[in-house]
């Protein structure tokens, strides 16, 4: 007697009003996706997934910002790479903030941006979490619903009849995506739980401009939570530094106007001023490198092709803008797996 194979489908529930509050954050969230949106267009890196969550800006990004994204793209996949490599992939992601980020397709596919930086295949973790505002995660799960592209990567991992979604969350068996007010930690542990985090397993848990949004107590309460729930762990910040100079000044006063505060900011002074925090909220090593930094370190072959992508007339105003922006990263634990030795 024949059987019939159905593939899990997406069964939808209603959904809740989104919150209203911390527009001005939510509105770097777009400018960010966009300014991603737009290097991939004119060829920094390789991302088919990005067209399909954010819409393409008339307006050309300036090189030195192409590079910048360039740079924080690159960075951050190293250190993933390094600990799903350290790991062997059993593990999970925690993506605190995720936005409209797409490490998970690039990971569970193998696209030629992770073939360029990696030349491994199978880099997918135990299970990628993604946390958002409630109003950005519904945004991006009407985008998963219906764009295959996106929801064939999940529906093909998971085992079940039925893949459950709602305005709010999406749990699958290696993909979930929560909306949560970072702020909030018990709800995020709840939601995070009820997805199944697994907190006996090796985790990476990743900010990109994140915590500068929160105060100084609110991102501490968020790292020590972070360190305390997860025997095993890494920890990956990207976020500005160098904010007391007159560049910084700028930067934050230009912000201010678009009614988006900064209210972390003097966690920002310095590169050993983000070390200190995470060290004193319960991470045992902590490293921090300016952009500027990280972007002499990138591939020569990888630096040729993007410079020959478009002319940059000040080198100057390059190097302002990254070095006041740095990739942090700290580890708890794992001494047996060599999460201490991780760099980029």
């Amino acid at each position: 007697m024949a059987t019939s194979l159905r593939r899990p489908s997406f069964s939808s529930r209603s959904s809740s009003s989104p919150d209203a509050d911390d527009e001005g954050v939510r509105g770097t969230c777009e400018d960010a996706s966009i300014c991603k949106r737009f290097a991939v267009s004119i060829g920094y890196w390789h991302d088919p997934y990005i067209q399909h969550f954010v819409r393409l800006s008339k307006e050309r990004k300036a090189p030195e910002i192409n590079r910048g994204y360039f740079a924080r793209v690159h960075g951050i996949r190293q250190l993933i790479k390094a600990f799903l490599q350290k790991t062997e992939c059993q593990c999970q992601i925690i993506n605190l903030g995720a936005g409209m980020d797409t490490a998970f397709w690039t990971l569970k596919v193998c696209t030629d941006f992770f073939r360029v930086f990696y030349q491994d295949e199978g880099l997918l973790p135990r299970k990628y979490f993604e946390v958002d505002f409630p109003v950005i995660v519904t945004r991006k799960l009407h985008s998963i619903k219906f764009k295959s592209l996106l929801s064939k990567p999940i529906l093909d991992l998971h085992s079940e009849e039925t893949l459950q979604i709602d305005g709010q969350m999406l749990d699958s068996k290696r993909y979930a995506i929560i909306g949560a007010d970072l702020r909030d930690l018990p709800e995020l542990e709840e939601k995070l739980k009820k997805c199944n985090m697994n907190t006996q397993l090796p985790t990476l848990l990743m900010t990109e401009c994140v915590l500068v949004y929160m105060t100084p107590e609110q991102s501490a309460n968020l790292l020590k939570w972070a360190a305390n729930n997860f025997e095993t762990a890494m920890f990956i910040n990207y976020e500005q530094v160098n904010m007391d100079d007159r560049f910084g000044q700028i930067m934050i006063e230009n912000l201010r106007r678009r009614q988006c505060d900064l209210a972390g900011v003097e966690t920002c002074k310095s590169l050993e001023s983000q070390k200190e925090r995470l060290l004193s909220n319960g991470w045992e090593t902590a490293s921090a490198v300016n952009m500027m930094e990280l972007y002499s370190r990138l591939p020569r072959a990888e630096v040729s092709r993007i410079e020959s992508l478009e002319f940059l007339d000040e080198m100057e105003l390059l190097e302002q803008l990254m070095q006041h922006y740095c990739l942090c990263w700290a580890t708890r634990g794992g001494s047996e797996l060599g999460l201490k030795e991780i760099t980029c």
